[in-house]
């Protein structure tokens, strides 16, 4: 007889792998179907940021930010080795926001979520040449970093090794009620159709949560998701430290420029309505004018289109608010249940943020309970309180990161230091027993062996080189085309092989 699951979730983004982790570690059965790579749309197109959100003070949404800052220091608890603090430092532009404006804004940051490790505001003195002369006086804030494909993957991982089948490059063709159940009929990457069923659906498809409503489903539902587009840029290192840079544009938005993967500036984001397919979104020419104009603005030293070597763009799916501007719709989520009397229910979830998103499947699984047989598993809210795979990390981050260069004294700093923020205790699994870095297998470039392919292939479902190089890392920055080619041949080779 066919087993029946507990929970199917519709999409492999940060909110449905968050949902599934935390519905395995309760005891709940639970199905996963993603139809591209996890992570491979929304949650790997953001600002790379666990952050309250400074400007949704403007709006006026306390709840959201309120909710947001008591999650950072939680999710950095959980993952040390995938998020760790930033400070940003906010120069005061005579012309925008008043300097009393933003003061009191940062005191509201710092005081209404709970901050008990992270650096209080300061006043900063802006005289390094690194912005323009204009720019005197700042305030510097704390947030945090997070390498949010790597967040996505690794709750589908501990979702997995708590029970739950997960599946990506499979696609829900339809689901229907029938008897109490959903009937799901689902389709994988060669192309063959197979049926599950379980108890409740729960419809976390990002961009096309509307899709799978009309499409999939076929229900009713007066609710809308309103895609804005955001993109950003990557342009050589513009300064040197540690910290980030918030601006403020005249249009009253505002955008980041952080530090990125050591050689590198990130540059971003951009709010604008989308429409079309949401896995079509690139920048536009205008996107790119806009971002390096903006830090031009700031910076002493001009950034210009020629200086970008590389874009990514994503769809956000917010909740469809009535807001008259893009960057004025609520970035809170917003969760619907369709429960009929004879069973099957349906939860969808539109909208949330990253940091958030543990947050968003407490809420979504105590809406689904009433509909789900008890079970004897973990306790609710204990996602904020067991590591995340390879976030055990013993006396911290920068201990563990000294004690793998002595056990491997021949990884390069360069290379233990990524090794350790990407997999953290993790790197263990396919570094143990190595004496050389040739015991690693081919290298294929900045550090990339064949050991970490085959982990990656039989640990966090890769397939495609893409999906090592620009989702699981970022060494795509790093490679030429014909080591792209290589990773791509031998991680088709290597998933082949089984």
């Amino acid at each position: 007889m066919q087993a029946v699951f507990d929970i199917a979730v519709i999409g492999g983004g940060i909110n449905g792998t968050g949902i599934a982790r935390d519905a395995a570690g309760r005891g709940w059965s639970v199905l996963l179907a993603e139809k591209s790579d996890l992570g491979g749309a929304t949650s790997a197109s953001s600002t790379k940021l666990v952050h309250g959100g400074l400007r949704y003070l403007e709006h006026y949404e306390f709840r959201l930010v309120r909710e947001a800052l008591q999650e950072r220091e939680v999710l950095w608890g959980i993952a040390p080795h995938i998020i760790w603090p930033l400070r940003f430092v906010l120069p005061h532009h005579p012309g925008l926001r008043p300097a009393w404006l933003l003061r009191l804004g940062l005191f509201l940051y710092d005081h209404i979520g709970g901050r008990q490790k992270l650096p209080a505001t300061t006043v900063r003195r802006l005289d390094d040449g690194i912005l323009k002369p204009e720019f005197t006086k700042g305030f510097e804030y704390s947030d945090c970093w997070v390498e949010d494909s790597r967040l996505v993957v690794l709750n589908a991982r501990d979702a997995a090794e708590r029970g739950a089948d997960i599946r990506p490059r499979t696609e829900v063709v339809s689901a229907n009620r029938a008897d109490g159940l959903w009937q799901i009929v689902l389709r994988d990457a060669d192309g063959v159709e197979s049926t599950s069923q379980a108890r409740t659906l729960v419809n976390a498809a990002g961009p096309w949560v509307a899709k799978v409503l009309g499409q999939v489903v076929r229900a009713n539902t007066s609710e809308k998701v309103r895609l804005v587009q955001g993109s950003h840029i990557i342009v050589p290192r513009l300064y040197e430290g540690a910290h980030c840079y918030i601006f403020q544009n005249a249009d009253q938005r505002i955008f980041f420029a952080i530090p990125y993967e050591t050689d590198f500036t990130l540059i971003g984001t951009t709010d604008r309505d989308y429409q079309g397919d949401p896995a079509q979104v690139h920048i536009s020419s205008d996107e790119i004018d806009y971002l390096c104009k903006g830090a031009s603005d700031y910076f002493a030293q001009p950034v210009t289109p020629d200086m970008v070597v590389w874009t990514y763009s994503g769809v956000r799916p917010l909740y469809d608010d009535g807001a008259s501007a893009a960057q004025e719709a609520t970035r809170d989520y917003v969760l619907t249940l369709d429960a009929p009397q004879d069973g099957a229910a349906m939860l969808s979830v539109f909208g949330g943020k990253i940091t958030t998103y543990r947050r968003l499947a407490l809420s979504a699984l105590e809406r689904l309970a009433p509909h789900l047989p008890k079970v004897a598993g973990l306790a609710v809210g204990w996602t904020g309180m067991q590591a995340l795979p390879g976030g055990d990390l013993g006396e911290g981050f920068f201990s563990f990161t000294r004690d793998l260069r002595l056990r491997y004294p021949f990884l390069s700093v360069r290379d233990a230091l990524r090794l350790a923020r990407a997999y953290g205790s993790r790197a263990e699994t396919f570094l143990k027993g190595a004496t050389s870095m040739a015991d690693l297998g081919t290298e294929y470039g900045a550090g990339l062996t064949e050991a970490e392919l085959r982990y990656l292939v039989a640990q966090e479902w890769v397939r495609r080189g893409d999906d090592v190089l620009w989702r699981r890392s970022k060494l795509g920055l790093r490679l030429d085309a014909a080591q792209r080619a290589a990773v791509d041949a031998a991680v088709v080779r290597i998933a082949a092989s089984g």
